[in-house]
């Protein structure tokens, strides 16, 4: 692993900090505008979300949690895996502070602003599921922090779950430069989560897809990386793409970006050597596979489907 890589690429556990397996602020280097928290909670446990300051998602991973903020206490019903479909959210004020308790993996997202926007609950069954792409660059997205699904500041957040062989954040794109109505600046993390196809026979820790970042004009950087589950990608510049999901393995990873344009909005750039993949969809079928819920993944493990 070279240098550039060694600086925005983290195994599981690098970045551990205060009982967190993983945790991304403004103190790591060169990092300014988000964040993220990953932890594995036992039943009794509680964490500390912090101080005001900052606003933060709370993504239950496996598992349900109770947060209790300010003035409440809301209860997260979860889901057994990435993979089951869209999780209920939990938005929570830069104004709130708040503990987590629970069972189970749970992200956190997190961007500094003192702007105040109310806290807010969005359930399952209200997260806009997006289908993108087609053929084998068909991936689902689950939209709920997106400007269209939350009134956030700064965050803008979704998760993709990318089917076995597939591949996504493709074609390779970038959002490093303020070019109104084209373009905006927007730090990103990438934390991936991968599991074998269900029904196969084989050890959870063996599942692995592929992940890689290159320079732009905004900066130099590479990153060309075997994932697994709780590893982390920092994008700060630079075109990024593909996530590729390995044959047997599905790929999963939560998009965390914010940036200092004054507009929360994501727009972005394809690299002019790949953009023309775009087009090649439009004789293509969606993968049949998608939409992956919980009763599909139960189907398949059937095999009913």
């Amino acid at each position: 692993m070279d240098m550039t890589e060694q600086r925005w690429f983290h195994r599981r556990g690098e970045l551990a900090r205060d009982g967190w397996e993983s945790v991304v602020d403004e103190t790591v280097p060169g990092w300014e505008h988000t964040g993220i928290r990953v932890a594995d909670l036992a039943e009794g446990e509680t964490f500390d979300l912090g101080g005001p300051g900052v606003e933060r998602i709370v993504v239950p991973l496996a598992g349900s949690f109770t947060v209790t903020h300010t003035d409440a206490t809301t209860a997260l019903a979860g889901r057994p895996s990435v993979f089951a479909g869209p999780t209920d959210v939990l938005y929570l004020s830069s104004a709130a502070t708040g503990t987590l308790a629970g069972a189970g993996r749970v992200a956190v997202a997190t961007s500094p602003t003192n702007v105040v926007r109310p806290t807010q609950y969005i359930a399952a069954s209200d997260t806009p599921v997006e289908l993108r792409g087609k053929g084998a660059s068909s991936r689902q997205v689950h939209n709920f922090g997106t400007p269209e699904a939350l009134d956030a500041a700064r965050l803008i957040v979704c998760e993709v779950i990318t089917p076995a062989e597939n591949w996504s954040s493709y074609p390779p794109h970038k959002h490093d430069e303020h070019v109104p109505g084209h373009e905006s600046r927007l730090e990103e993390i990438y934390y991936f989560e991968t599991a074998p196809v269900t029904g196969a026979h084989a050890a959870a820790e063996t599942a692995f897809g592929m992940f890689s970042t290159y320079a732009s004009p905004a900066g130099d950087i590479e990153i060309n990386a075997m994932v697994r589950t709780g590893d982390i990608a920092l994008v700060p510049y630079g075109y990024h793409g593909p996530a590729a999901a390995a044959p047997g393995y599905d790929l999963y990873y939560l998009n965390v970006m914010a940036g200092p344009d004054p507009d929360r909005v994501w727009l972005i750039s394809d690299d002019p050597a790949h953009a023309w993949v775009r087009a090649t969809w439009d004789d293509q079928q969606l993968d049949p596979r998608l939409p992956f819920t919980n009763d599909s993944r139960k189907a398949r493990a059937d095999g009913t489907v």
